[in-house]
C-alpha cells in the first residue's frame, strides 16, 4: 500500500467528543495484535492470522507509518483506522486513489464509535488533501461496513468478486470548500 504523500505526519491527535486518533506507540502492541488475530474482527477480511506468528512478527511500534490512525477509547486503543493509496493493481476505479479502511475491536463494536472516529479522520483528511476523491472496499454481506459507508457519503461504484465473496467498492466525493 502507498502512502498518501504526507509532509506533515504525525498530526496533533484528533480529538472527538469520546475519542483521541493519534499516532501508534509502543503501548498499543498487545491490542494491535488481538485486532489482526481476532476472528470476528476477520470474518469478512479473509480470517484472522494466527496469534503466535503476530507476537513473532509485529514489530514494538505496530503499524508506525503515515496515514496510520488508533483510536483510543478512555486511554486505551479499541481500533484502527487505515488512510492509504490503493495499490495500482486494485480496481481501476480504485487504483492510486485514496483508501479509507478500518478495524475495531469487537468489544467495541455497536457504540458509533467507527463513525464518529471515521468522520474524524476523513475531516483531517480534507483539510490536508482538499479536493482528493477516497474509496472503501468492503463485502457486501458486512452489514454494518455497508451502512456505516453510506453513512459516511460514500455511494457505490461497482461490484465485483473477489476472495470467494462479493465486494462492494464506494467512492466519496472531494468535499469542496465553499467560498
Amino acid at each position: 500500500m502507498g502512502d498518501l504523500g504526507l509532509a506533515a505526519w504525525p498530526p496533533e491527535p484528533i480529538r472527538t467528543e469520546r475519542l483521541v486518533l493519534r499516532e501508534p506507540e509502543t503501548r498499543d502492541r498487545a491490542a494491535f495484535i488481538e485486532l489482526l488475530a481476532s476472528p470476528e474482527v476477520h470474518t469478512y477480511l479473509g480470517g484472522p492470522r494466527p496469534r503466535d506468528e503476530l507476537e513473532r512478527e509485529t514489530p514494538e511500534v505496530p503499524e508506525r507509518w503515515p496515514g496510520s490512525f488508533v483510536v483510543e477509547l478512555d486511554g486505551a486503543m479499541i481500533g484502527q483506522i487505515l488512510l492509504r493509496r490503493a495499490p495500482k493493481h486494485h480496481r481501476p476505479a480504485a487504483a492510486g486513489k485514496a483508501d479509507l479502511g478500518y478495524l475495531f475491536l469487537p468489544r467495541a463494536w455497536g457504540f458509533g464509535y467507527a463513525a464518529e472516529s471515521c468522520a474524524a479522520a476523513l475531516d483531517w483528511f480534507d483539510g490536508v488533501l482538499p479536493g482528493e476523491p477516497l474509496v472503501l472496499a468492503t463485502q457486501t454481506a458486512n452489514v454494518g461496513s455497508m451502512r456505516l459507508a453510506a453513512k459516511l457519503g460514500f455511494t457505490e461504484v461497482e461490484r465485483f468478486h473477489a476472495w470467494d465473496a462479493e465486494q462492494w467498492l464506494g467512492m466519496r466525493s472531494p468535499v469542496t470548500p465553499s467560498d
